[in-house]
């Protein structure tokens, strides 16, 4: 995949870079972090014709656009749609009830903000945090402020140390390769007791 992506940098510039990245925030899989410090590479190299801050720009203004695309989904899985699913048959399944809709948004509403901004340096989350930013109706004004700032910071330290890095570029995107895996397992970890913690509060209050 990184001949790929290199060979695309190499023929196409920064238009192609803000389409990577923009499809990178909707299918996650796709490594932002060989996309980036590739293109951070490439401003090394006199005859590809690229600065860092484009690169930069670039990455940010596709990186938004995905996230907005994300956000548009989120707001079409309104909270009452949720809560009318919850209280039929997959909300049995999962034990889940419409009210915890109402305790979920409650809880973005507050929160919401901080979460957006620093689940954009967290792998995969990322991309997904725009989901329920747009479930729990925030704002597009702050949605975008915020994902503008966190993104401009993710994407200009990776193509930064690419470009620091030069022909060793791919060392960069192997160190975080791992932390994105290492980001997973903590949040995998996270997720499972956030679960339990939930599953047991709510066993004690029928109790």
């Amino acid at each position: 995949m990184q001949e790929w992506i290199l060979a695309l940098i190499q023929d196409y510039g920064y238009f192609i870079i803000a389409v990577l990245i923009m499809i990178e925030n909707i299918f996650p899989p796709i490594p932002s972090e060989v996309i980036l410090t590739a293109g951070g590479y490439f401003t090394t190299k006199p005859e590809a014709g690229m600065q860092v801050w484009g690169v930069v720009i670039a990455a940010t203004i596709g990186s938004v656009l995905g996230a907005v695309i994300l956000y548009l989904i989120g707001r079409i899985f309104s909270p009452e749609r949720l809560e009318r699913i919850l209280n039929g048959k997959i909300g049995r399944i999962l034990r889940l009830k419409g009210e915890d809709v109402n305790r979920a948004q409650a809880w973005f509403d507050k929160r919401g903000k901080v979460t957006v901004f620093f689940c954009r340096f967290i792998p995969i989350i990322r991309s997904m945090i725009s989901i329920p930013a747009g479930m729990a109706r925030m704002g597009m004004p702050s949605f975008l402020i915020l994902t503008t700032i966190g993104t401009f910071i993710w994407n200009i330290v990776l193509v930064m140390l690419g470009a620091a890095a030069g022909e060793s570029w791919q060392k960069i995107a192997d160190y975080m390769g791992v932390y994105s895996k290492v980001g997973l397992v903590v949040l995998g970890v996270i997720a499972i007791i956030a679960v339990s913690v939930f599953y047991y509060k709510r066993r004690n209050k029928k109790k």
